[in-house]
């Protein structure tokens, strides 16, 4: 068997990074049809790389695939909503209680850094700056711990948590996501462990609590609630 051509794997995960970044960023919402031949043309690239781009994205949750009707941007349920803030909690709250026995002064610093452009986002209503800087503080944290897989992971999980926040959001504000991260860095820095366990897990609840989950509700009910953007 031949090798696979790596310039043609690289091409193919800068295509799905795009995506995935379009859909963090809330340029791509839920449901949005993706037709391949038109992005093979958008990247300038053969819509076998599309195709296999779309492929990646399916397996981590953020593109439906289906016969005859093509790809489109997922469209998480309710119940699976929930399953994905539960297994956020499960991750997140435990990553955070190891992060915070071992950070050093440059992890901090770094989260610092991180919190100066989140918050200053947050201030100028940049939407998509601040979902993106939002959701890459969690990011940031599981890189942090060194663990790859964790960050594949955790990051899998958090472009599916920004679908549903655009499928489910409410107009109840979500402005205070970024300070509940101060909260956290203050956490951290003191080494106080349990407290950074608990002010993830409220923060994590937060989020979700701020999404209508409730299922009776009509799309077209859905489809006209505004914006938030929270991670």
């Amino acid at each position: 068997m031949m090798p696979a051509d790596p310039s043609l794997s690289s091409v193919t995960d800068k295509v799905a990074a795009a995506i995935t970044d379009a859909i963090i960023e809330h340029r791509l919402a839920a449901g949005t049809k993706l037709v391949e031949q038109n992005l093979a043309t958008m990247f300038g690239v053969s819509r076998t790389i599309v195709r296999q781009a779309l492929i990646r994205l399916e397996r981590a949750r953020l593109v439906k695939l289906e016969p005859a009707k093509g790809a489109s941007v997922a469209m998480p349920s309710v119940q699976e909503t929930r399953e994905i803030f539960s297994i956020r909690r499960f991750i997140e709250v435990a990553m955070i209680k190891d992060f915070t026995r071992s950070a050093t002064k440059v992890d901090i610093k770094l989260m610092r850094d991180h919190l100066k452009v989140e918050q200053q986002a947050c201030l100028q209503s940049d939407i998509r700056g601040r979902s993106r800087l939002l959701a890459d503080f969690h990011v940031l944290i599981a890189q942090l711990t060194g663990n790859k897989v964790l960050v594949e992971v955790l990051g899998q999980l958090i472009s599916r948590t920004t679908l549903a926040i655009m499928l489910y959001q409410t107009s109840r504000s979500a402005e205070h996501s970024s300070n509940e991260h101060l909260e956290l860095l203050s956490a951290i820095e003191s080494k106080d462990v349990e407290l950074a366990g608990q002010v993830m897990e409220k923060h994590l609840n937060n989020v979700e609590s701020n999404l209508q989950l409730d299922s009776s509700l009509t799309d077209m009910q859905l489809a006209l609630m505004p914006p938030i953007a929270a991670h």
